[in-house]
């Protein structure tokens, strides 16, 4: 028959933990809620209420905004709304008016929408870098949005209204040279300003310096890494009561436990290298609303984000010129980049695994991984991603993999000795 067991645990909610005393309170503030789906309009009810928000739960926006203009003149009115959308249900245009219809009612809007389809609702929103945010939505951000909101933060500098014309200003933060190299160089082709530094330091002082549209930040660097760097740049941001600059995280390589906590550490989506120009225009267009220009598009359809898991070579030239963008002097120099420090990754990761150093093991398989995922090399990025997921796993079958690993190091470097 099987048993049944009962268990109570107190435990604290995770608002607490990143709840930001220096936000506007939104206590006693009410809040209308669009939400189809029954298990999700609950989920967000309750996130909203640990925002200390008065809910009122609706399942239609044509009941939502009745709602809104009903309760105008009384007492309590609805200051803010949290709209889910999706274009099945509810298209660019269709929003776009029903929130300009909410504005004039005195109320604000929030718009939730899936990831995919960021991009087209971004365009039908006054001010979607503050309006819109990808499901499902995550307390800390729905609290900051919600807070801006009602009282709006300064812009870090006054700039005359945006527009898509205008070429993005884009700060790249890598610690491994070649990946810098080849981000910075695909933007600048696109039409971006690219600025890059190396290190979360850097970053820290040039978003304290400068003003960017977008950062992206590679995750696991030296020092200071992208979690810790973003960390410090939010704390500041929110002592100067500036608007937040986006920042998209860069990783090789993260489990979905780590793609949240990421979220949940202050950065606004994550990309998995390599990243190719159509997935940079995106975020871009995403995050800051400007294109990226004519180029992106025109490459878009002859880009190939996924790769093929069977087509194991040692060396592929032609993937490497494709994740070159093309460019066969930057492929060339990507591998070459690759070959120099092949030698000292492996003595490394032999020296971290023999003295049982797990975490500089991490660091130097990581780093590898990263190199890889921008040459042709699909041996050993194989083998170097099956090594970090089984290493970040604490499976048992991670010093085989390591074995494997090693042999698709030597591999390379015999097959690059043989055709230079």
């Amino acid at each position: 028959m099987g048993s049944e067991f009962w268990i109570t645990l107190s435990l604290p909610k995770s608002l607490d933990e990143i709840d930001d005393s220096s936000l506007p309170s939104l206590e006693g503030r009410r809040v209308a809620v669009l939400e189809p789906q029954e298990l999700t309009r609950q989920s967000l009810h309750h996130q909203l209420e640990d925002c200390r928000l008065d809910v009122l739960e609706h399942t239609s926006i044509a009941s939502l905004v009745d709602d809104v203009a009903a309760r105008r003149l009384s007492n309590r009115p609805i200051g803010l709304a949290v709209i889910s959308a999706d274009v099945q249900t509810l298209s660019p245009e269709q929003l776009s008016q029903r929130v300009w219809e909410l504005e004039q009612l005195g109320c604000k809007s929030l718009v939730l929408c899936p990831t995919t389809e960021q991009a087209l609702y971004h365009r039908a929103l006054p001010e979607a870098h503050s309006q819109l945010q990808a499901k499902p939505a995550c307390t800390r951000k729905l609290q900051q949005a919600l807070s801006g909101l009602v009282n709006p933060r300064q812009p870090r500098i006054e700039l005359p209204p945006t527009n898509n014309s205008r070429a993005p200003r884009l700060l790249c933060v890598d610690d491994n040279a070649a990946n810098l190299l080849l981000v910075q160089t695909l933007l600048s082709d696109m039409g971006a300003e690219v600025r890059a530094v190396d290190s979360g330091y850097a970053a820290i002082e040039a978003v304290q310096r400068e003003r960017f549209d977008l950062v992206l930040m590679d995750v696991q660097m030296p020092g200071m890494d992208g979690t810790q760097a973003t960390e410090v740049i939010r704390r500041w941001e929110s002592e100067q009561r500036i608007d937040p600059v986006p920042i998209v995280a860069l990783t090789a390589h993260a489990l979905a436990n780590e793609k949240r906590a990421l979220l949940q550490g202050g950065m606004d989506d994550y990309l998995t290298k390599p990243i190719g120009e159509r997935q940079l225009a995106q975020v871009v267009l995403k995050w800051s609303g400007l294109s990226l220009g004519a180029l992106a598009a025109q490459r878009a359809g002859q880009s190939r984000d996924d790769q093929d898991d069977n087509a194991l070579d040692v060396l592929d030239p032609e993937e490497g010129l494709r994740l070159a963008a093309g460019k066969a002097d930057l492929a060339a120099d990507m591998l070459s980049m690759l070959l120099a420090s092949l030698d000292a990754d492996r003595d490394a990761i032999q020296q971290a695994a023999r003295s049982g150093d797990r975490t500089t093991l991490l660091e130097r398989v990581h780093r590898l991984h990263g190199a890889t995922r921008y040459c042709g090399v699909p041996q050993l990025r194989a083998a170097c991603q099956r090594s970090e997921t089984l290493l970040k796993q604490n499976d048992s079958a991670a010093p085989q993999a390591l074995v494997e690993l090693d042999a698709a190091i030597a591999r390379l470097a015999e097959v690059a000795r043989t055709e230079a």
